[in-house]
């Protein structure tokens, strides 16, 4: 497989696809640049090998239609400041190819949201999977993707691949693009490479005792990754809003807290499972209750399986920080995806503020510590202890399936796995 640092860019012009899907506030400013600097090694080799440079990305979910909301051109003068060099900015990424053709070495292209393109996701837009014209739709759909990739493709001599948070897409600009370029042309960038490492360091050479810790508001959408860390794990948290479905499972009163219903009997059997194979699962038991959902709350602490009605839990409690840290303490591999809760509110960070430095002691003590998902990365960001951690990953979802052990479309588009 070639790599980013045996390949030579001069004279060439590379499509990169990197992940700028930043958060922006009211104004349209960017209010957390972790991602852009995540991309920054991989922009900048290519420019120092004389390269010329055409990025691309897409931003929020658009769904295929053009949102000025969604629009890139929002962060051309950050991405400049980054980079160093004035980057042009092409307002339609499917008709770049003049602009593209015209850059010179040392020049840097932005292209617009590749998700106005409905294209991008290969997704068919305004019509149900219900429909029986659907399939037909969506064979269409995947014809004129295909075609979309290979417009793309064309502006550029080779590609890379450093956008790891879309990596788990099968999507026209993360793997369907690379089918229009031979092995010698294609690549993983710098991020994509230590994103790589640092998932094998937590899955494939795991040095005990392991602690992870999942948080988020939902147990659904953590389900594949909390059965898949069950075979691994010593200890495992299970934090932030999904916790509250757990004590309504075994029988408690959560008041207003955000539950799954749907979901008490998944909880219950998570709990079983936890306690078959041996592992410690780590619930808390209290938690700081608010009567409404605002930083200015009246708040308690209270048990969390006894939440007044009306009071909704919005983070871990005193006692409950303390089994956090106890779980933490001396693991030797740490995972962290998802907040103790709702961080945002300083009011509400305290949970999570415990996990931060619990995680940043072991991490001196030795540990690999492998922070992952655009809120645990905030969280860290917000507490200033990103340099106190072994990696930052940037990927969200695609941090999760890899860690689920699922195959990475976005990798194996480059490496040529099937």
């Amino acid at each position: 497989m070639m790599t980013i640092d045996k390949f030579n860019f001069a004279g060439k012009k590379a499509i990169v696809r990197v992940d700028f899907n930043v958060p922006l506030n009211e104004e349209g400013k960017i209010t957390d640049d972790t991602r852009i600097r995540g991309a920054l090694p991989t922009l900048k080799k290519v420019l120092a090998d004389g390269g010329a440079l055409i990025i691309m990305s897409h931003m929020g979910k658009p769904k295929g239609k053009v949102n000025a909301k969604y629009s890139l051109s929002q962060i051309v003068d950050a991405v400049s400041a980054a980079l160093g060099v004035a980057v042009k900015f092409a307002p339609d990424c499917a008709k770049a190819s003049e602009a593209a053709a015209a850059l010179k070495p040392g020049e840097v292209l932005l292209l617009e949201n590749l998700r106005f393109y409905p294209e991008e996701e290969g997704k068919p837009v305004g019509i149900e999977k219900e429909d029986p014209a659907y399939e037909e739709a969506k064979k269409a759909m995947k014809a004129s993707q295909k075609e979309f990739a290979k417009t793309l493709a064309s502006y550029a001599d080779c590609y890379v691949m450093d956008a790891f948070g879309t990596a788990h897409r099968k999507h026209a600009s993360t793997a369907v693009i690379a089918d229009y370029f031979d092995a010698d042309h294609k690549m993983l960038g710098y991020l994509m490479e230590k994103e790589v490492q640092a998932v094998d360091n937590v899955l494939k050479d795991i040095k005990r005792p392991f602690t992870a810790i999942m948080g988020g508001s939902k147990v659904s959408t953590k389900i594949g990754i909390i059965e898949n860390l069950m075979d691994k794990v010593d200890n495992l948290i299970l934090c932030g809003g999904m916790a509250f479905t757990f004590a309504k499972a075994q029988g408690g009163k959560i008041g207003n807290s955000l539950v799954e219903d749907d979901k008490l009997q998944l909880a219950l059997d998570i709990i079983a499972k936890a306690k078959a194979k041996g592992v410690n699962l780590v619930l808390g038991c209290d938690c700081i209750a608010a009567d409404k959902f605002a930083n200015d709350a009246n708040t308690q602490v209270c048990d969390d399986k006894n939440i007044p009605d009306g009071w909704m839990g919005l983070d871990a409690g005193p006692k409950t920080q303390e089994e956090f840290k106890a779980a933490i303490k001396g693991a030797k591999t740490i995972l962290w995806n998802g907040p103790a809760g709702v961080f945002e509110m300083d009011n509400f960070a305290a949970g999570s503020k415990a996990i931060a430095e619990a995680i940043a002691e072991a991490t001196k003590e030795g540990a690999f510590s492998l922070i992952g998902g655009g809120d645990s990365v905030a969280c860290i960001n917000k507490f200033g202890m990103a340099d106190q951690v072994s990696y930052i990953s940037t990927g969200g979802g695609a941090l999760l399936e890899a860690i689920e052990g699922k195959i990475l479309p976005g990798i194996a588009a480059i490496r040529g796995d099937k």
